[in-house]
Formats: structure tokens, C-alpha cells, sequence
């Protein structure tokens, strides 16, 4: 079983951190671009609303997303930037009925997205007990990255998100460093691994550093990835069927839903299974 401590108090609630698209303004389905694809069904440019959009902004063809074509969009996640620059940066002023916001609204929303993932991983980190001598630095390092949240759009306009990210990346890794140490066992780097459509079936990869790693369309039926570090690891149509991924780090739904798995497949508890996997059966419920 995975055990996952709560945040510690007065930290980031990771519900906080989960698109609530009720309380957004659709900016996923307008502020950026996609082209046609296996995961899209036709070319859309940033800035101008998705087709399939209607005018209260509801997905027109939402339950019926993988069916259409638009497999991508059913793997997207903001991690609750959607609601934060919607409800929070613009207080609840909407494109449609103030258009002067548009331009802002779509450039500040990749930025918040940016930040709110990086407060998912803070927010992980402290709740790992191998990685409490870096708790200080971690906690400033999600003070820090929560405070710019609230900046206001000008703000988030002008700010270097990529040196902001880089610089919170290298406490990351130095916690994914501590975590995997505890794994016991030789631990395999494949960080950055050109990983397409590989025979891993039934792998050893437990505290492998994958960080980054091009798993796509990858064979991982029944390969233990407990405590492996799986941030920004591309896990499109990978086959996770058995694998069990226990306290696997930084791994996000999004990366979930963009994989296969079965009723078998052992997932952390502060993740769900995908809807478009099997059913769960007796016996192979979630891990909590």
C-alpha cells in the first residue's frame, strides 16, 4: 500500500491544484494552439476558441472527446490555473463579455499553468519523509512560487517562468535524489531516455531516474516503477498494465490518462485511475 501524508499545515492544497473547469473560462479551448494529429482532430491557432466550444463555455462534444479525435485534450490538466487566472488574476471578468481582457487572459494562463505544476511537485515533496532535510528550502521555494501565483497579470506577463522553473527544478531533483536512495538496490538513470515503443515488460525499474524520458507507446505490462522519478516522463500510449507505480514521484493524471493500464495497474493514491482503463476488479482496487 502507498501511504501519503497530508501537507503539512498552512501549505498548498493540492485540491486547489486540480482543474475545476466549472470555475474556468475555457482558456485551455482558446488560449492555445494544436494542430491535427492523432490527438486532435484539426489545426486550431492560440488565441482563437476551439470549434467544438459553445457559448457558455462548455465543451460541445466533451463526452465524446477520444471518439472525435481529440484524445489530447482528454490528457490535458492545468492544474487549477484555468480556475486561478479565471476567478483570481481577472476576479471573474470573461473574454466574451470583456474582450479587452483576451490578449492578457491568454498569455498570463501558460504562465499560471506553469507555476501551479510546480506547486503540485513542492506540495509531493513535502510530504516525503526522506526528503525532510530539504523541507526548508522546499517550503520557501512553494511560498515563493504561491506568491507569484497572486501577482496580477501585468505581473505574470513580465515574469521569467523559465528561470523561475529551472531554478525550483534543481531542488526537485535533489529531492528525487534523497527519495530514490532509500529504494533498495542498483538504480538505472535512463533521465532523458529516447524510450519509443521499448520492450520493458515486466522491468526492474524501481528508483530509476526517468525523468524526462520518451516512454511512448512503451511495453511496461507488469514493470515495478515504485519510487521511480517520472517527472516530465512522455507516457503516451504506454502500456502500463500490471506495472506497479508506488510512490513513483512527480508522476501527474495527466500522465495517467495519456497511458494504457488495466484493473491490475497500481497507481498512487493521490491519483485516480483513468476512466478509459478497465474496470478495477476484486481485489485490484487504487492504492491509498
Amino acid at each position: 500500500m502507498s501511504h501519503q501524508p497530508e501537507a503539512p499545515s498552512g501549505e498548498v492544497d493540492r485540491l486547489d491544484l486540480r482543474a475545476d473547469c466549472g470555475s474556468c473560462f475555457a482558456l485551455c479551448c482558446v488560449a492555445l494552439p494544436f494542430a491535427a494529429s492523432a490527438d486532435f482532430a484539426f489545426n486550431k491557432d492560440a488565441g482563437r476558441p476551439c470549434r467544438n466550444l459553445r457559448e457558455d463555455f462548455r465543451c460541445g462534444v466533451h463526452a465524446r472527446l477520444r471518439e472525435k479525435g481529440f484524445s489530447g485534450c482528454t490528457v490535458f490538466d492545468c492544474f487549477g490555473a484555468g480556475q486561478k487566472v479565471s476567478r483570481h488574476t481577472f476576479a471573474g471578468r470573461d473574454w466574451r463579455r470583456h474582450p479587452h481582457t483576451a490578449a492578457d487572459m491568454f498569455v498570463v494562463f501558460p504562465v499560471m499553468r506553469v507555476l501551479h505544476e510546480l506547486l503540485w511537485y513542492l506540495t509531493e515533496s513535502l510530504t516525503l519523509p526522506a526528503a525532510r532535510p530539504l523541507h526548508t528550502e522546499l517550503r520557501a521555494a512553494l511560498h515563493e512560487t504561491e506568491r507569484l501565483t497572486r501577482g496580477n497579470a501585468d505581473e505574470l506577463r513580465r515574469l521569467d517562468v523559465a528561470a523561475h522553473r529551472e531554478k525550483v527544478s534543481g531542488l526537485l531533483l535533489r529531492t528525487s535524489e534523497r527519495v530514490r536512495a532509500t529504494v533498495p538496490g542498483k538504480k538505472k538513470n535512463r533521465r532523458g531516455a529516447d524510450l519509443i515503443g521499448a520492450r520493458l515488460r515486466g522491468a526492474d525499474l524501481r528508483g530509476a531516474n526517468l525523468r524526462g524520458a520518451l516512454l511512448i507507446a512503451a511495453d511496461l505490462t507488469r514493470a515495478d516503477l515504485s519510487g521511480a522519478d517520472l517527472i516530465g516522463a512522455d507516457l503516451r500510449d504506454a502500456d502500463l498494465s500490471g506495472a506497479d507505480l508506488t510512490g513513483a514521484l512527480f508522476l501527474t493524471q495527466a500522465q495517467l490518462n495519456a497511458a494504457r493500464g488495466d484493473a491490475a495497474t497500481r497507481v498512487p493514491g493521490a491519483l485516480n485511475r483513468p476512466a478509459h482503463w478497465q474496470r478495477p476488479v476484486p481485489g485490484h482496487g487504487v492504492e491509498s
